[in-house]
Formats: C-alpha cells, structure tokens, sequence
C-alpha cells in the first residue's frame, strides 16, 4: 500500500533495510524477528520501490544500539543518506536504528535535509515536517528511557544476585564449579598443591618476582586457563604469579566490582577497564568459596605487595629489598620536609632529600654520609634482635625444611603427571590407523613433545636430589647454636650475607628511617619500629670545615701545643684519638693529614725525623747484655751467627734480648760451657739449653 508522502523524487533513489539484533544470542535464538525484519523488502516493494532499487544492511547484527562505535552499518547508513543516495529508511522499529538520542536526532537531521522518509512497522514518517520530527523524536526519547529502564533492572537483579554470592563469575584455576552450583575445590591434587606453593613460597621469600625465579630454577609450571577455559601447563611468569596472589577467591570470598569502566578520552566513546582499589571494591562475600588461605593472610599478601611497588614519589610505598650497599633503600625519610629520600651512590653512598629540588625546583634540602648511618642503624637493630637469635635460627631452620619438601612433592607430582601425558600420547598413536598419515604425523610429534617433556621432569628432580637436605639440628648442633649466641653481628657482616638480605632482615623490625642533619657535624637518626617504639641515635658526619665542629677549636690548640713540643704529627693524631676528637672528614680518629695541615697553616716546622729504630720496652741490646755479664761483644756475634743463640729479630734486624734472670743464666751457662746452645725465642717459655752430646 502506497503512502502519500512517497513522491517520485523518493522512488528515483534507494530504499534501504536496515537490520540488527542486540545481542548474539538473539540473533541466534530469535529467528522469527530476523525473519521479519528481512520480509521489510516486501514493504518496500509496496511502498513503490522495484526491487532491484532495495538494499539490505544487515552489519550491526549482535551489537547494541545503544552507541554507534563499531556500527559499520549504520556509519554506512548515514554515510548514504548524506550522499543523497536513500529516499527511505526501513526498519521494523525505528528502535534498531538507535536507542541514544545523541546519536537519533542526527540523522533526523540528515534525513530532513536530504528528503529522505523513516518507516517502520507502523508508518512513514518525513523528518522534514514539523509532525514527523515531533513523532520520531517521541519514539526515539521512549527507545532511550526504554533502554536505561531495561537496563537498571537487569543490573538491579544482578547486583541483588551478587549480594548473596550467588552470581555465576570465571572461576580461577584450582576451584571448578559442579551441579547445583556448588563451587569446590579442583579434584587435581596436584594443582591444588601447586597453588598452596605459590602462597607458602610468597610468605617465606615477600617478593611475587622472587617466586617467579624459583619455580622457574626448580623447572615447576603454574597451572592457567586457556580462552576456552580449559587446564594448561605453563612456565611461571611475574604476572601469572601476581594473579594468584591478588585473586581473592582463593581466600574464599566472592568479589563483584574489582574494576570500573572508564570512557578514554578522544577515542570516539571507547571504553576500558581500570582496577578499583582494595578498599572501594563494590562487594566482597566472604566465605563463598573452599578457601586456600584465610582472609587475614591474604590482606597480608595484598599490603606487601602494594609495599613492594617501588613508586617513590606517588606512593608512601618501600620497594622491595634490592641489590646494593646502602641499608635504608625505600625507607629513609627526611625529618625537614617529610619527603622520602633518594640514595645515590657516590662519594662510597649519599641519602639525599632532592624532592623539592626536583619538583619546585628549590635547593636540595640535605644529604648525609651513608656508611656511619647504616652502621649506627645495623647496630642498633642486632641488639634488638639479639635475644631472638636461637628462636628465629629454629623457626627458620623449620620453613627452610618445609618449603624443600614442598618444592620436592611438586616436582615429584610434575614428573607423574608428564608420564601420564607421555602414556596417553603413545597409546593415541599406536589405535591410529599408519597409513592415514596426516592424523599419525600429528600424533607422532605430540608423542615426542610429551617425551620431551618428561625428561625435563626428571632432569629437575634429579637436581633437586643431588641437593644436600637440611635435617633438623642433633644435641650437639643445638649445643653449638647456643655457644654461639651473640655472634649474629658476624654473620651479618659476613661477605656470604647478600645486601638483599640484610635489607629484607631490617625490615622485618624497622618500619622506616627519619634523618636529619644536626649541629656541629652530627646527624639526628630516628628509628621507627614496627612495634610502634621510636630510637633517637646521634652519627658523626663528615663536616666541610674543622671549625664546625664541637671541639674544633680545643683541637687546634691541642695540636699547636703538642706540635711546639716536638711531638711527630703521628703521635699527636694518636693522642687526640684518644681524647675523643676526630677530623673533618672522618668521623672516628685524628688523621695525621689533619695535625699536619694545622701545623702548616701556624707555621710551626716539622720535628726532625728519629735516626734509630724504637724498641719495644723491657728488651736490651748486645752492648747492654755484655756489659752486664762481662762478656766480650765479638763473642756474643760469633754465637749467633754460629746459631748456638737462637733469637726472635724484629723487622729492623736488630738483635734484642729480654730484660730478665732467666735470659742471663741461659747465656752464662753458654759461656760456662755448660750447655752447648740455648734457644731464646719467643715460642721457649722456658729458654731450653741443650747440653753437650
């Protein structure tokens, strides 16, 4: 049947059917609506139109109408119409073409200015008047609220759903889904083991990287899900670490809202996913699911791994523990500006508090000496940790032996499961008929893979073996932890003892490190434990000049005095050492350089060099020794070169004898003839003599 509003002008152009479906499962489902919308070409027809005249858009099959990004159809629609290309827009509901005002009343627009009509099921409609503007805009403003009402009572019901946990989500691997809805836990011992590893292995080493590193050093694959949802056996990543550790259904708790969607600017209404943070996720069920770990051990795993994100300057986060010689990586804090503070390695390791500089481009608020401050804080943290030392060494002795056990059942269980899939492929390729060549080709290199992978297995289990085991301590071993008692100051300082483990060791009683600059060459160090206790402690540092320090100027004087005395620059060094001064640059002792420079500036020479050797006290020379005996000097020569007088000689080769009886009698009895050698080396307590043969 013909409208009135269709003029010729209409049918010298196209008529266009447009049809889509909102989803891919209406297209598949609803085959009866698919059916009208193409029967629309008899409409057409009888609208006028031959059918040679007629053209079917049918791209946007399985999108929503609710915005036209990725809309080829209706991007070519309009496209067309704007061309002047279309005398009639067909659609069974004019809802197909958009349910978004934004995207309706243009091509009212384009349609009104290119004579084009609009017709559904009900009518035609020319966009150009006033009365066919007024109804189409009518049914484009109901197709809208009829979207948002269709839409906030699905996601009511969704929401009300996950509420009670009951809302069906991909289930991670290790928990599976059976009749009833019923979540349990993966009947796979092996991958239920293997997911208790990636746990107990994070506690013991605090680092989702160092976790990757020792699965892939012990050759042990992560269980993950395909696309299709299926188990596969993969290499262990960072990430696929990280997902384990971060998905809170292995704590037993049902998360909806771990993520919103954002629009992205400038990219035509595109949208993504960002990750909500741990406390603004929408809603959390605990125990919904059979748990791997308990809720408080996984907001343990969460807040270390947020601490070990290394984002100095956005995040009040340390960093996880790192190779280097400076202790306070990621928790040193600047007491003047509260800003954290860098390390830099130079002048043997700077803290440096440049923030402000950096930022607002001010003068660096200060920087400190790293050496006497890390030295004062390891101090201060073994004495903490000193009356816990027999009680960790046991605790740790202890999880060191369980995660070899675990580690060793894993690969053990790797090894089963490769023989498994080794077993399977040969007996698929020995039912296979030989002559169908392509199905056994196949099979034949998935044999190969499978053996391939079995001896890999094993290869990483015999490793694992020839690994000596830690066996718990005997009594006697127990014995020998306790006579060792206080001697965690050497372990720490040992060479063995890597910088990361220090580090990791210090964090476990110290929360962070306040540093601040203080007067006459000192530094401020306060220590925030993790008990809440807070330790001031006062370094040295190295100062620019002598007169900054506290008692510079009793120095100076000290070594002016000593220096007029005659005294060597060496010796005076040594006495205000001990008096407790120290020079500007080293924080402990007077260096020489130091009296030495005082002493130039006051013009005072240096005292003459010694001609002679200092000997220790309480020894005697060769001219002493025959004076007091009466014996010649020549002869006592002849006895020790001969090596009837053995003696210790010091580094300047002078021949020196103890100042004591027991000394005389032996080289009178020498001279007596009474014996016919003596030995007067430090090693003879007694000062043998050997009598005649």
């Amino acid at each position: 049947m013909k409208s009135e509003l269709v003029t010729a002008t209409h049918l010298e152009r196209k008529a266009i059917i447009y049809i889509r479906q909102s989803t891919p499962g209406q297209v598949v489902g609803n085959q009866e609506s698919l059916r009208l919308q193409y029967a629309l070409q008899h409409r057409a027809e009888d609208l006028g139109w031959r059918q040679s005249d007629i053209d079917v858009i049918d791209a946007d099959l399985g999108l929503s109408g609710s915005s036209t990004l990725d809309r080829r159809g209706f991007q070519e629609l309009t496209t067309r119409v704007s061309l002047n290309e279309v005398g009639l827009v067909l659609s069974i509901d004019v809802t197909r073409l958009a349910r978004n005002c934004s995207d309706w009343y243009p091509l009212l627009d384009i349609c009104g200015l290119r004579h084009c009509l609009i017709a559904d099921r009900d009518g035609v409609y020319d966009p150009g008047t006033p009365n066919g503007r007024l109804l189409l805009g009518l049914k484009g403003t109901i197709s809208e609220l009829e979207l948002h009402t269709i839409r906030g009572r699905l996601t009511s019901g969704l929401l009300a759903k996950a509420e009670r946990g009951e809302l069906a989500q991909m289930l991670p691997v290790g928990l599976v889904r059976e009749t009833g809805e019923i979540v349990v836990k993966d009947p796979n011992i092996e991958v239920q083991q293997r997911i208790g590893l990636v746990f107990d292995s994070f506690l013991r080493l605090r680092s989702a990287a160092k976790v990757m590193r020792l699965f892939q050093a012990k050759q042990l694959d992560l269980p993950r899900r395909d696309r299709h949802g299926d188990l596969r056996w993969m290499p262990a990543t960072s990430a696929s670490v990280g997902t384990i550790l971060k998905n809170p259904a292995y704590a037993g708790a049902f998360v909806y809202g771990r993520k919103r969607t954002e629009r992205i600017p400038g990219r035509q209404g595109r949208s993504t996913k960002t990750p909500r943070s741990f406390e603004q996720w929408r809603i959390v069920v605990r125990d919904r699911y059979p748990a791997y770990i308990d809720w408080a051990t996984y907001e343990t795993i969460r807040a270390v791994l947020s601490d070990n994100r290394a984002e100095y300057m956005n995040r009040t986060t340390r960093g996880a523990p790192r190779r280097g010689q400076l202790l306070l990586q990621g928790i040193v804090w600047c007491a003047r500006c509260a800003h954290k503070m860098y390390i830099r390695y130079q002048n043997r390791g700077e803290y440096v508090c440049n923030h402000l500089h950096t930022q607002k481009g001010a003068p660096a608020c200060q920087t400190l000496r790293a050496d006497a401050v890390d030295e004062a804080v390891g101090e201060a943290f073994l004495a903490a940790l000193a009356p816990a030392e027999i009680a960790l060494l046991s605790r740790t002795r202890r999880a060191q032996q369980q995660a070899d056990a675990s580690l060793r059942a894993a690969a053990e269980q790797q090894v089963a499961r490769q023989r498994y899939q080794a077993a399977l492929a040969e007996r698929q390729y020995n039912k296979v008929d030989p002559d169908n060549r392509l199905v056994a080709g196949e099979l034949e290199r998935r044999w190969e893979a499978a053996l391939i992978d079995l001896k890999n297995a094993e290869d990483a289990l015999a490793r694992h073996d020839t690994e000596p085991p830690l066996r718990p301590f005997s009594r006697s071993v127990k014995d020998k932890v306790v006579a060792l008692a206080g001697q965690l100051p050497q372990i720490w300082a040992d060479p063995k003892t890597s910088d990361a483990h220090r580090k990791a060791l210090l964090r476990c009683l110290v929360d962070k490190v306040v540093l601040g600059r203080g007067e006459h060459g000192t530094a401020i160090v306060r220590i925030l434990w993790r008990g809440g206790e807070i330790s001031e402690l006062v370094v040295k540092q190295p100062v620019a000049k002598l007169a900054t320090l506290e008692r510079g100027d009793e120095m100076r004087r000290r070594v002016i005095e000593l220096a007029i005395a005659g005294m060597p620059d060496d010796e005076i060094a040594r006495h205000l050492t001990t008096d407790g001064h120290r020079s500007a640059k080293c924080p402990d002792r007077v260096l020489p350089i130091t009296v030495q420079r005082i002493r130039y500036l006051e013009g005072i020479p240096a005292p003459k060099p010694a001609s002679r050797w200092h000997h220790a006290s309480g020894t005697i020379g060769i001219q002493d020794l025959g004076q007091r005996l009466g014996i010649p000097t020549k002869w006592l020569y002849v006895q020790l070169r001969g090596g009837r007088i053995q003696i210790d000689r010091p580094a300047n080769g002078a021949y020196r004898f103890q100042d004591c009886e027991m000394v005389m009698h032996a080289v009178r009895s020498l001279r007596d003839h009474q014996v016919d050698s003596i030995d007067l080396r430090a090693r003879q307590a007694n000062y043998m003599g050997h009598p005649h043969g």
